[in-house]
């Protein structure tokens, strides 16, 4: 591999004012692959300083022919690198070759998505004309969409270029400059865009930067806190998005913010189980460390040993501890910590009354890796802790519901509204359920809303606002209104 290892601040490549590194460690092996530059709160003032003077100081905000060339030299040089970009994400997400090709969003899928982008941005409507009106003077009247300004865009570990990607690329398409700090678990995935900005692109220097640092709540308040920070676009836990939410508050920035998700698989009593089931293999997908999975199955209380005896075969399917098979969906998770969480998680399922149907801890038959096993936790009522909380490990809650109606309110009961799936005989029932649950994306019978022009984002504590699709896009500009006497 040949990852980048440097800052990118200002249009330059560079090592951390202070020269400290940190390790950049495998999750398959535990084992240091490379290092990557630590920064600290002078490279934070400097990137920030260098974003805010390139909105202000340059024409990036409104050269849309620009910025449409420069992101296509963007979307190029990532296709050319595509291969190089897939090894480097798999080395520090530990993610498995099958889930970086192209049934997965890892590497393929993200740099595909951005033709999404790049064919919005000439067909925009800038400024519409909204007519005439009478109030003390006739007026004609504009309404405008200007960039929002300089952004800050924190991006957690779990799809680290799918999320840098969503969204740096429409910040940046609409005119916006962009502070990216990534998390400290997989700096290469953002700073290999630092690279190819500067080798590959006419991108004008500070308009994008990226910040890696292996204490991130230190820059990462800076960064939030700043008055010349226009905007924050976050997607990590519903905790940091609280802090995150307040800090902004008091300079009344901006925010997005794509949180946690509890979500609920609802299996209706005439619906296929075979089918069903199978689609309870996602929270393997990845180890479960995905926002959107659906990690509470509801099942009717009247066909519960039916569902453990398929649950027991199908989940049988599971193998995991070969990355580089294009087969395998799981890999481990990403730090011994987060390991530690998924056990302690378990355990307290436990504690509270579940009981283990498969799995329950490390694999035995790996040495190295931070694995969990598939584990599928049956008996599991709604108000326990494995039912409340984001555990993002390859774990299944299973809870029986009397009728379609407890069904869904059990579905609803949860701070959590970022996705689901409901399943049925008849796609109108199924449809029917789906409009009552709270959730900001829902599949019916087998559906994927995974797609670049499909909005995606959450209710409640999954959030506010959208990533992807139009309303992604219009996430990053401001709306200006203006009255022409006449």
């Amino acid at each position: 591999m040949n990852p980048e290892t440097r800052l990118f601040i200002d249009g330059e490549l560079v090592p951390a004012a202070s020269g400290k590194t940190y390790p950049n460690i495998s999750p398959v092996t535990e084992e240091v692959v490379g290092e990557t530059a630590d920064a600290g709160p002078e490279d934070m003032d400097r990137a920030i300083a260098a974003a805010r003077r390139a909105f202000d100081e340059t024409d990036w905000s409104t050269n849309h022919a620009f910025r449409l060339q420069c992101l296509t030299q963007l979307r190029d040089a990532l296709r050319e690198v595509e291969d190089e970009f897939r090894e480097q994400i798999m080395a520090e997400t530990g993610a498995t070759l099958f889930t970086c090709g192209e049934m997965g969003p890892q590497c393929e899928n993200p740099i595909r998505f951005m033709d999404y982008t790049l064919e919005t941005l000439p067909q925009f409507e800038w400024s519409r004309d909204i007519g005439e009106t009478q109030y003390m003077v006739k007026s004609r009247r504009l309404v405008e969409k200007e960039a929002v300004g300089v952004v800050a865009c924190i991006t957690p570990w779990n799809v680290p270029l799918q999320i840098n990607l969503a969204k740096c690329v429409p910040a940046l398409a609409a005119g916006c400059t962009v502070i990216l700090k990534p998390a400290p678990d997989t700096p290469w995935s953002a700073t290999m865009l630092g690279r190819l900005v500067k080798e590959k692109t006419d991108i004008p220097a500070g308009v994008f930067n990226v910040v890696t640092s292996e204490n991130p709540a230190e820059v990462g308040d800076q960064l939030v806190g700043d008055p010349r920070v226009d905007m924050v676009s976050f997607t990590g836990s519903t905790a940091v998005g609280k802090h995150i939410m307040a800090r902004a508050a008091q300079t009344v920035k901006k925010v997005f913010l794509e949180l946690g998700g509890k979500s609920a698989n609802i299996i209706l009593d005439d619906a296929d189980l075979d089918g069903s089931l199978l689609s309870c293999l996602a929270v393997c997908y990845h180890a479960g460390q995905g926002c959107a999975i659906q990690t509470r199955l509801l099942i009717p209380r009247a066909r519960q040993a039916e569902v453990e005896d398929k649950l027991k075969t199908f989940f049988g399917f599971i193998d995991y501890g070969d990355p580089m098979s294009e087969s395998q969906l799981m890999g481990p998770l990403v730090n011994a910590k987060q390991r530690e969480r998924v056990l302690g998680y378990i355990e307290k399922g436990k504690a509270e009354g579940a009981r283990v149907l498969l799995g329950g801890g490390a694999p035995a038959h790996l040495e190295k890796g931070y694995y969990v096993e598939p584990t599928v936790l049956v008996d599991v009522t709604n108000d326990m802790t494995v039912a409340r909380e984001e555990i993002f490990g390859p774990v299944l809650s299973v809870i029986a519901y009397e009728d379609e109606e407890d069904a869904i309110r059990i579905a609803n009961d949860s701070d959590y509204g970022l996705s689901g799936a409901v399943w049925a005989a008849s796609e109108e029932r199924a449809l029917a359920v789906a409009r009552r649950i709270r959730t900001g994306t829902i599949n019916v019978n087998g559906g994927n809303f995974y797609a670049p022009d499909a909005p995606f984002g959450g209710y409640k504590q999954s959030g506010v606002g959208r990533e992807m699709g139009p309303e992604g896009f219009e996430e990053y500009l401001e709306t200006k209104t203006i009255a022409i006497a006449v």
